[in-house]
Order: C-alpha cells, then structure tokens, then sequence
C-alpha cells in the first residue's frame, strides 16, 4: 500500500509542489496533466514490452511507434519513434517541451484513430505547461515514481497497476486538500 512507502508519498507531494509552484495552481488542471505526461511514459514501456514479446515469441506485432506522424497542422513529417517518452526525455528542456506540446501531445490525442472513445475523450485536451523547466522537473521526478513503483511491486508482491491506481488515489486526494 501506498501510505506504507514514504518514498512514494515524497515523490508525490514533490511532483505536485512542483506543479504548484511551476504555476499551475489549479488542482483539476495539475492532476490533468500529471496524468498525461504519466500515461506517456507508461504507454511507452508498454509498448517496448510487446515490442519485446513480438521479438521472444516471433508472432507479428504492429509497433505505434513506427513510421512516420504528420504533425497536425504543418507539412511536417517525423518519425513516430520520436515521440516516445524514452526518446524525448532526453531532449534540451525548451526543445522537449515544444515537441511535446506539438508532436507528442497531438500524436497522443489522435492515438486510437478518429472514431476511438479515446479519441473523442481526448478531443479538448491541452497540454499546458508554463516552463521547460516545470516539464524537465515533472519528467525526472516520474522517472523516480516508476522506479519506486517498479520496487515496491517485485519486493512488496503487489501488482505494479494497483501500486499505481494507489498513486492516483493520492494525487486525487490533494485535489480534495486543495
């Protein structure tokens, strides 16, 4: 359980200090985004998994990170590769949170093609962050909750999605603090 991992309440109440003081004070809005930048490092490590078992069991495997995204808006083409977490990260902090903005999130909002539930879920959302730096910040400290959450799940025996449905139950308690 969460409440028994101080590491993990830390890292949580740093991510939403950050948020806090990297200016955006509205709670639902910090929590939104928190929540996308998580589901894009999540979607990727799934993805590198199946990418894995494709490759162990040799069954076929049709990757969403390979080829080419036209960026919505432009004539703009990139390679999908390029909009995974694992790839970005490690960009300079104004270089990644443009790209972000206008590659990763409106990669992310199209993900499941147009008729999707997803989709049309996604269909207002906005990817807003104030500075680079917030983004940088933002980015390492949920490198660290992955870490710990990846710990935690192999000493503790618990599964890693209930580790993480207890770190949303927790940053959706701050909405309630807040």
């Amino acid at each position: 359980m969460l409440q028994n991992n101080s590491t993990l309440k830390s890292l949580i109440d740093k991510l939403w200090n950050n948020f806090w003081s990297g200016g955006i004070s509205n709670p639902l809005t910090a929590i939104e985004q928190i929540t996308y930048l998580i589901f894009m490092k999540r979607l990727d490590e799934l993805e590198a998994k199946r990418e894995r078992d494709a490759e162990f069991t040799g069954e076929p495997y049709t990757c969403r990170f390979c080829g080419i995204y036209k960026v919505p808006g432009s004539d703009q083409e990139i390679a999908k590769n390029e909009l995974r977490w694992s790839i970005f990260k490690h960009k300079p902090a104004d270089e990644m949170l443009f790209h972000v903005q206008t590659k990763v999130f409106p990669f992310l909002k199209e993900l499941n093609g147009g008729a999707s539930p997803f989709t049309k879920h996604m269909a207002n959302a906005v990817f807003i962050m104030p500075k680079a730096s917030l983004l940088v910040e933002a980015i390492n400290i949920i490198e660290q909750l992955f870490t710990e959450i990846e710990k935690d799940a192999s000493e503790g025996g618990q599964a890693f999605q209930d580790i993480q449905g207890d770190v949303y139950e927790m940053l959706l308690s701050e909405i309630a603090t807040a």
